[in-house]
């Protein structure tokens, strides 16, 4: 089982960045995803849901508007689309699996993150 975040790294304020996670070795479109973020010093915390089958997505309040979650069953992967980046946004941001009938969970080992100028 494994889930593969990619696309983090430095941005400016203001910037966007597309993160991704790559899922295997389970049957993705049986699983909920989420992204999650932990900056320093502080509790990893939700950004953003979306169910299986993409029927709904839910999101942070600091996130809503400026960042969307979306999955590809097809692909088994999962996005993360961050427009209007703030310094407050960086963090790294860990990919989340949550089986529909609960119970089993995976995590990715995280992208870092950086917004600054």
């Amino acid at each position: 089982v494994q889930l593969v975040e990619s696309g983090g790294g430095l941005v400016q304020p203001g910037g966007s960045l597309r993160l991704s996670c790559a899922a295997s070795g389970f049957t993705f479109s049986s699983y909920a995803t989420s992204w999650y973020r932990q900056a320093p010093g502080k509790e990893r915390e939700l950004v953003a849901a979306i169910t299986n089958a993409a029927g709904s997505t839910d999101y942070a309040d600091s996130v809503k508007g400026r960042f969307t979650i979306s999955r590809d069953n097809a692909k088994k992967t999962v996005y993360l689309q961050m427009n209007s980046l703030k310094p407050e946004d960086t963090a790294v941001y860990y990919c989340n699996a949550l089986s529909i009938w609960g119970g089993v969970a995976y995590w990715g080992k995280g992208t870092l993150v950086t917004v600054s100028s």
